[in-house]
């Protein structure tokens, strides 16, 4: 069975302490919150318009993103939030009046909970450090949030608390307003911990080997504040464990700063306490807090203007660059920087010390439909190098991970990374070993792994030997096979590629066995058994087995690399298809909770809205509503995304959890008249723009594009035609190639 990612809970204690979190109601908490973080006068930065808490109004029965409020460098080591329930990973919640500190992260999402974490908050006297006695309210609607720092009143400490990032680690400033001495309180969790106080250099160190999986064993996180002397510390008593903090309990210090006006610098490594040291030389040294959130915001500058929009309101301009932000906090770099100015990390996957770059914390099931695709466009240098730490990745632990977090996790279905690389290798992205990466694919595409650890397919002997998966033998067959046969279908394009002819030939038939999957008599596809008799009582509204995270009908058009076929085989020809798909969009959201035996937040989510069986709130329908145009109807693709665009989106909140980037890549890409239907194919959908103009930069150096809208797309979201570059472009298609040198695409709309 695929563990999902709510499973990574279970007897943790976690999910009980966050399922008595009240039920959100808060849009008053959050309009607080989200008017916080935009009341500063827009002086040009595009970082202004970012709302950090857009997608926090969540709890596990509802998400409106499951977000995180994070500030931190782009692609960060280092993600700093504020914490208000130490004891869930729903650890902060906008309707909180009180916060428990600044806390460093590494959480990837809520269902499967944090690592390697430290809590910190300045205070006053001497409070009890447990956290719910020690947390101080605050006003909502002071707060400043950007993705460079935050600014915060601690009202109980009459402390004014700032914190600005840097790639591992931040400096923290705090200010007593009453001229009291200033305490930092620094909570760390129990497991492997230990402080070391260096009153000569006024020094802290202290580490944790705190971990809820995906770690090997002597895995720790190693953190060093610098506070100057004349401080003192003091170590208090552990508390008993908590659930949510990974099993384990806390221990807590206290510094005492000696001093009404405070600056620390703080960072950490997962090499050693010698390269903390060296990590806050090179990213802070004697810099100020002003000079590093300078540095800081100007980095976020560069990395929003890869897209400049015109001709948006001010809630499309938050609700867009709140997006683009989402997009660039994910994957996390794991590598550092050594005394020779190399890159080496402490492997997640050996915990050996590794020369060359890694990454860390990505869900390929959630993002490879359209972050990766957006990558190739927008930052391709990154991506070459994202890329080229999976290759490390692979080579250092013999197989491909299937869900980096930070190392091996077994989560969710399919090898989806197979579908990132195949994109990369099609549209030429350079900066990592495609070779090498081919050979580790093939691996898992040809060998029986261990899907339980984290590596190979599930059901990998069977569908070598069947050409699909199962449902006798593994729970989300159906969604395994036709996960396996798109994933054959990016293997054999890499081959193609480098000139493996008779792979290429192989992986191009078996990704054609999507047909085995499909049942004539009810249309849909649906699980099998290894004697090639379809599995009992198919019901076409029940979700969960044979299928994840959805039923029959979120699944029913998984087949981006066979589209055509798929619509005239399957379904016989563009009519019945196009009809299937307006009965999928139209129709009642109705759903049965199956083997969930309760209804779980994906199928709340996608009742809520009116969008039919189309479940926005997750990955596996983002494609759908492309696939109209593939029925000859781009019209009824236009219609449906823009009303998503509208109605799906807001500064506030997504429709489901955004999960690293992927619910925020598709806003981004969707609004610039862009998609990406079948990753593996060098070429883009054309829709519809929703902006009067947006310049496009490929990469943080290269050259722009620029979208234009020939007439007002607030009120005509349909394309009537499209020049580029001045010539007609026929067709819903363009290459890659030829949008990589384009100079401008000029959309006329119509109503």
């Amino acid at each position: 069975m695929a563990a999902t990612r709510r499973d990574f809970l279970k007897g943790t204690g976690a999910l009980a302490v966050a399922a008595g979190t009240p039920a959100l109601t808060a849009e008053a908490a959050v309009q607080k919150h989200s008017a916080a973080s935009t009341t500063q006068a827009h002086t040009g930065a595009l970082s202004d318009y970012v709302n950090v808490l857009q997608g926090t109004n969540s709890n596990p029965q509802f998400s409106r993103g499951n977000t995180l409020p994070i500030v931190a460098e782009p692609f960060g080591m280092a993600h700093w939030t504020l914490e208000s329930r130490s004891g869930s990973p729903w650890m902060f919640s906008p309707i909180d009046q009180r916060i428990q500190g600044f806390r460093l992260t590494h959480q990837l999402s809520p269902w499967l909970s944090d690592y390697g974490f430290t809590t910190i908050l300045p205070v006053t006297g001497e409070p009890d450090v447990r956290a719910s006695a020690r947390a101080t309210s605050y006003r909502p609607d002071e707060l400043v949030a950007h993705p460079y720092g935050f600014k915060m009143n601690l009202l109980r400490y009459c402390i004014d608390a700032e914190l600005t990032p840097t790639c591992r680690g931040a400096v923290l400033r705090a200010t007593s307003r009453l001229g009291d001495d200033i305490s930092l309180v620094i909570d760390v969790p129990e497991k492997g911990a230990e402080f070391q106080w260096d009153a000569n250099s006024g020094t802290l160190h202290w580490k944790t080997s705190a971990s809820a999986g995906g770690t090997p064993d002597g895995f720790a996180t190693y953190y060093i504040l610098r506070a100057g002397k004349g401080a003192t510390f003091e170590q208090k008593a552990l508390k008993s464990n908590a659930p949510g903090r990974n099993n384990s309990g806390s221990m807590v210090g206290v510094l005492h700063l000696k001093s009404a006006k405070a600056e620390v610098a703080i960072t950490h490594s997962f090499i050693s306490f010698d390269q903390a040291h060296r990590n806050i030389n090179t990213e802070i040294g004697t810099s100020s807090f002003d000079e590093v959130q300078a540095k800081t915001k100007a980095m976020w500058e560069e990395h929003l203007r890869a897209v400049v929009i015109h001709g948006a309101t001010e809630t499309q301009m938050k609700t867009f660059y709140s997006c683009l932000y989402r997009t660039v906090l994910f994957p996390r770099i794991w590598h550092e920087i050594d005394a020779n100015g190399k890159a080496v990390h402490m492997s997640p996957y050996t915990n050996k010390l590794t020369p060359g770059v890694m990454y860390a914390d990505h869900g390929y099931w959630d993002v490879y439909r359209a972050w990766y695709p957006m990558m190739t466009l927008l930052y391709p240098e990154r991506l070459g190098e994202i890329l080229q730490s999976w290759v490390n990745a692979g080579t250092e632990g013999g197989w491909m991970p299937q869900f980096p977090c930070p190392g091996y996790r077994a989560c969710m279905t399919g090898s989806l990374i197979d579908s990132l690389f195949g994109d990369a290798v099609v549209k030429d992205i350079p900066g990592f070993d495609r070779e090498a990466a081919y050979q580790l694919l093939k691996k898992h595409a040809t060998q029986v792994g261990d899907p339980s650890k984290g590596y190979g397919r599930r059901g990998s002997a069977s569908y070598q030997k069947l050409g699909y998966v199962p449902n006798d033998e593994v729970e989300q067959a159906c969604v395994e096979s036709l996960d396996a046969h798109y994933g054959d279908f990016c293997i054999g394009q890499i081959a193609a590629k480098l000139g493996h002819t008779e792979d290429a030939a192989f992986f191009a038939k078996r990704s054609k066995n999507w047909r085995m999957m499909w049942d004539p008599q009810v249309k849909f596809f649906r699980g099998k058994n290894a004697d090639g008799k379809w599995a009992p009582e198919f019901r076409q509204y029940q979700w969960g087995s044979p299928y994840v995270e959805g039923g029959a009908w979120q699944h029913r058009w998984s087949v981006p690399h066979e589209p055509e076929a798929m619509m005239n085989e399957a379904f016989g020809g563009k009519e019945t298809f196009v009809a299937e798909l307006v009965n999928c969009v139209e129709q009642e959201p109705r759903f049965e909770v199956g083997v969930y035996h309760q209804e779980i937040h994906e199928m709340s989510e996608m009742a809520a809205v009116r969008f039919g069986q189309y479940a926005h709130s997750n990955q596996p329908s983002h494609h759908i509503l492309w696939m109209f145009t593939i029925g000859g109807r781009p019209d009824l693709t236009q219609k449906w995304v823009r009303k998503v665009l509208d109605e799906l989106y807001s500064p506030e909140q997504f429709s489901g959890d955004e999960d690293t980037g992927s619910m925020a890549a598709w806003y981004v890409l969707a609004s610039l008249g862009l998609y990406t239907l079948c990753p593996g194919k060098p070429e883009w959908m054309l829709g519809s723009p929703m902006w009067q103009k947006a310049e496009v930069r490929r990469g943080l150096k290269g050259s722009s594009f620029t979208v234009e809208a020939a007439g007002d797309p607030a009120t005509k979201p349909y394309r009537a035609g499209l020049a580029v570059d001045g010539k007609a472009h026929s067709g819903d298609v363009i290459s890659h190639g030829d949008l990589v040198k384009a100079a401008t695409l000029r959309f006329t709309v119509k109503a």
